[in-house]
């Protein structure tokens, strides 16, 4: 039973504020319950006294909403955190759904969403304090005891509490202040700020991820319902550390909210393509959800596409991070393509903004989306567009003093990020070159040049493209002439070879070479021994095994970009084949799709 105490005059439940005296009394009730002999003991005396604490605390609240600060409430009733606190480990209290809830909004109310003394401080920290306490269950020894008088295990009651506060919550921050009828009500916003500080603690309690997830998809009508940065914080390194689980929709929108959630995400799945042994597949890049987030956000893909920029500007060289982009963004159109249908995706004109708008839709347009005897015209008027945006950069180069030149670099820097992005067709044009007559390659062949080295500083183009039309020259007898012509063969390991400066990239060169063994109506064992004997002499091994396997993938996305494709899968299974065994053989070199003058991820922060 409770101890003995002098009378007590229970408080008036009229209207007026709550004043020390009611604060005084309900304090010692809730000291009382707490000392009583037995969970009997206590459940009969709340309940006598239950009906009066909700009408005290509804009296609370209403004070607590009228006060300009929590300073004022605490000045005036400065034993209500005491009387809060020691309800909050009330289970009788609690356990009432309209006592919880009053409870829990007094609490919120006290919390400070700019605090600007040392008392709202201490009270933000004293609340968090008790959502921490809520879901442990060492560290209030006083709340253990109780809960070992009641027989009820701890873990399981302070689980009960957080579920439920998570549901009042959710309920709460859902009004909008769109849906107030009057206009002098106070927002409801007010509360997103206060409420996302106070979940800070509670980002990896499974039972908060409801909240969380609300929070953060929460519709952003006013200026107030701002999400605390601590919070995003806090959910990013909670959710990239597998320690809190959310559903797509509030992932998307956590990349929505936080710029540098979004940098973490680009970067980590970036990190997983450069360090997979091949091409990284399609469903990993899904799975991410990293392109559907783009395609429901224009501004998530303009950051996403100026992180792509700088990674290009810092490993053009690496083939994988070209092969990774244009999956990328492949897989992203394949979003925006569903957003079309369902009338909700912004134009591509918006996505692209940077992008010659002359390139765009000839370059976003997929090769099976026309029929394969058109693919040679559209990459003809490809290569004419893009000759004569270089050529018109190229010329003014000659002739200005060299003002205006970053801006002329930049679009022509734009257009080859374009095709980058959209390579799919420079792999068409490798393929319609193996067909090809020494007459018709030159457009073909200047595409690319262009897409290996796209200016004529630094990169040479205009040598590389007389050097690349030398590699086609020599694979072109090399596979249709018989005997085999060892002086052909010679050449074009020469010209793979460092010397002379400057060399044409090997992956220009490998590039061809599996394509002219994969497409060409030539025997196999005449193929594979080709393409075995310039891997082995130029250390090309990685390379090849790499492109082979990007070659695959694309097949066997989209079989309508062969007319033959059996037959090209059983050849490309032949030269995966016979590359694996000459694994053993060691090579004078290895060059490899990741090779590039700098790392692609130590110079990007």
């Amino acid at each position: 039973m409770c101890q003995p105490q002098p009378p007590m005059q229970l408080p008036q439940t009229a209207q007026a504020a709550p004043s020390v005296q009611d604060t005084r009394f309900w304090l010692d009730k809730a000291v009382c319950w707490g000392q009583a002999g037995g969970p009997a003991d206590a459940h009969k005396d709340t309940s006598v006294h239950l009906s009066r604490l909700k009408d005290f605390l509804q009296q609370l609240l209403t004070h607590i909403n009228d006060t300009s600060s929590t300073t004022g409430t605490l000045k005036r009733l400065p034993l209500l955190g005491q009387l809060l606190g020691r309800l909050c480990w009330s289970p009788y209290v609690t356990a009432d759904a309209t006592g919880r809830r009053l409870l829990l909004q007094c609490l919120w109310g006290l919390y400070s969403e700019h605090p600007g003394n040392a008392v709202e401080r201490k009270a933000n920290q004293w609340i968090r304090k008790v959502l921490c306490q809520l879901v442990t269950e060492e560290d209030d020894a006083p709340a253990q005891a109780l809960m070992k008088k009641m027989d009820i295990p701890p873990k399981d009651y302070h689980l009960e509490v957080l579920r439920k506060m998570v549901a009042l919550l959710q309920e709460t921050i859902g009004k909008s202040c769109s849906s107030l009828g009057d206009i002098n009500q106070r927002c409801s916003c007010d509360n997103i700020l206060a409420t996302s500080e106070a979940c800070v603690p509670l980002v990896t309690c499974p039972e908060a991820a409801p909240l969380i997830g609300a929070l953060l998809q929460q519709q952003v009508t006013c200026v107030r319902a701002a999400l605390s940065k601590d919070f995003l914080d806090a959910v990013s390194s909670a959710y990239f550390s597998q320690c809190l689980s959310l559903e797509e929709q509030a992932v998307v929108s956590l990349w929505y909210h936080d710029l540098s959630s979004l940098e973490e995400a680009v970067l980590r799945l970036l990190e997983c393509a450069l360090t997979f042994s091949g091409p990284i597949p399609r469903k990993q890049l899904e799975q991410s959800l990293l392109p559907k987030a783009c395609a429901q956000h224009c501004s998530i893909f303009l950051v996403v596409n100026d992180i792509f920029r700088s990674i290009l500007k810092q490993a053009e060289g690496a083939e994988c991070v070209k092969y990774f982009i244009r999956a990328f963004t492949s897989c992203f159109l394949g979003e925006v393509q569903q957003q079309q249908q369902q009338q909700t995706s912004v134009s591509l004109k918006a996505m692209f903004p940077q992008s010659p708008q002359s390139l765009l839709l000839p370059l976003l347009t997929r090769p099976t989306e026309m029929p394969q005897q058109a693919w040679r015209r559209h990459l003809i008027c490809l290569s004419g567009s893009l000759q004569r945006l270089t050529e018109e950069e190229e010329d003014g180069d000659d002739e200005d003093d060299g003002s205006t030149t970053s801006g002329r670099y930049h679009k022509v820097f734009e257009a080859w990020f374009l095709l980058v992005q959209c390579s799919h067709w420079v792999q068409v044009a490798v393929q319609l070159l193996v067909t090809s007559e020494p007459e018709d390659c030159a457009p073909l062949l200047w595409l690319l040049t262009f897409y290996h080295h796209p200016t004529n500083r630094g990169h040479h183009r205009a040598l590389q493209l007389v050097r690349c039309g030398e590699a086609w020259d020599h694979l072109h007898s090399l596979f249709l002439a018989r005997p085999l012509p060892v002086d052909r063969l010679h050449s074009l390991v020469t010209l793979l070879s460092p010397q002379p400066q400057p060399s044409l990239c090997p992956l220009l060169t490998l590039n061809l070479l599996v394509n002219f063994a994969v497409f060409l109506q030539q025997s196999l064992s005449a193929s594979t021994e080709i393409v075995k004997m310039v891997v082995d002499r130029c250390g090309l091994l990685d390379g090849a095994q790499w492109l082979l396997r990007s070659l695959e993938i694309r097949m066997n996305e989209d079989d309508r970009l062969s007319s033959d494709t059996e037959r090209v899968h059983l050849r490309i299974q032949a030269l995966q084949n016979t590359l694996s065994n000459a694994r053993s053989i060691r090579p004078c070199q290895e060059i490899s799709p990741h090779a590039s003058k700098e790392a692609p991820l130590q110079n990007i922060q």
